[in-house]
């Protein structure tokens, strides 16, 4: 009887473990094809071209955005679909957005976006409520 119970709860724990191992190694895949995603050439044209959308003048002299990082922290999957990335904006942790990447029509492209106050005012975006 004791035999059999140490036979049966190897096995249950076997199966425990076997099964953490596919479920880790599932997360760590998708992670790796979200940063694939993020970091890819696609990906970089959808962030330049709504920065641009923003600031016609993104990239040159004349503009207020000059460059971006990627917060490679900030890189998770949404639940409702898509990626969420953070972009930080010239170099300065309040000016940041966020975007949910999505594909539509085979085309990775922004999103949603959530927009820092002080990136915002920057930007002449900004509204105060009166």
């Amino acid at each position: 009887m004791k035999k059999k119970l140490i036979i049966i709860l190897g096995i249950v724990v076997t199966i425990i473990l076997v099964l953490g191992v596919k479920f880790y190694m599932d997360e760590k895949k998708l992670n790796e094809e979200m940063m694939n995603v993020v970091y890819s050439d696609e990906a970089k044209e959808a962030f330049n071209k709504d920065l641009k959308g923003m600031d016609p003048k993104a990239f040159t002299e004349e503009g207020k955005v000059y460059s971006y990082e990627i917060v490679k922290e900030s890189i998770r999957r949404n639940p409702m679909g898509g990626i969420n990335v953070i972009l930080i904006i010239n170099k300065d942790s309040e000016m940041d957005i966020e975007y949910t990447m999505e594909r539509i029509n085979g085309k990775l492209s922004c999103g949603g976006a959530t927009i820092s106050e002080k990136l915002s005012k920057l930007l002449g975006r900004w509204e105060e409520n009166k």
